[in-house]
């Protein structure tokens, strides 16, 4: 029976890629020139650790983030910034958690979106994915381009297409 999987992860050389391309862009900015700049990726908790000196940079250092990391292949919506800066002294500073892997909430408001579309599909939550199974690949593609059309605010992948 053809299937599919539904993940939602980020590659994590990738992810290093796009934060040491922010750090280059960043030291070579004019605007950035004898300001405190740190930008550290903790690796282990998929976090992105930025230090500036306003409010004002860290807007900018953001902006950086979000578009070096959709050019290196990563869905901007996998950055988390709803937790606020916070004033360090004479520094700003912000901890962006990056997603990786379906949170449970979110796997179940897919599965949800599957059942509700009325495709002869099977959708199953197994940990950090979703596998979606049913007899014919067309219905599989038409479950991707449902997903990929709905507003989830998470970057889906659809991986191990199986017929």
């Amino acid at each position: 029976m053809p299937s599919f999987d539904i993940a939602s992860k980020v590659d994590l050389q990738t992810l290093d890629n796009a934060v040491n391309t922010v750090k280059k862009e960043i030291s070579n900015r004019f605007d950035f020139r004898d300001s405190p700049v740190s930008i550290e990726l903790n690796k282990k908790d998929y976090v992105v650790n930025v230090e500036v000196e306003s409010d004002m940079k860290m807007k900018q250092v953001i902006d950086v983030i979000i578009s070096r990391a959709i050019k290196q292949g990563i869905d901007g919506n996998a950055f988390n910034f709803e937790k606020d800066a916070y004033p360090s002294g004479k520094v700003v500073k912000k901890e962006i958690p990056v997603t990786n892997g379906l949170k449970q909430d979110d796997a179940k408001k897919i599965v949800k979106l599957i059942k509700d579309s009325g495709l002869k599909v099977q959708a199953q939550i197994m940990d950090e994915i979703v596998r979606v199974t049913g007899k014919k690949i067309d219905d599989l593609q038409d479950v991707i381009a449902m997903l990929r059309g709905s507003d989830l605010k998470i970057p889906l992948q659809f991986t191990n297409m199986k017929s």
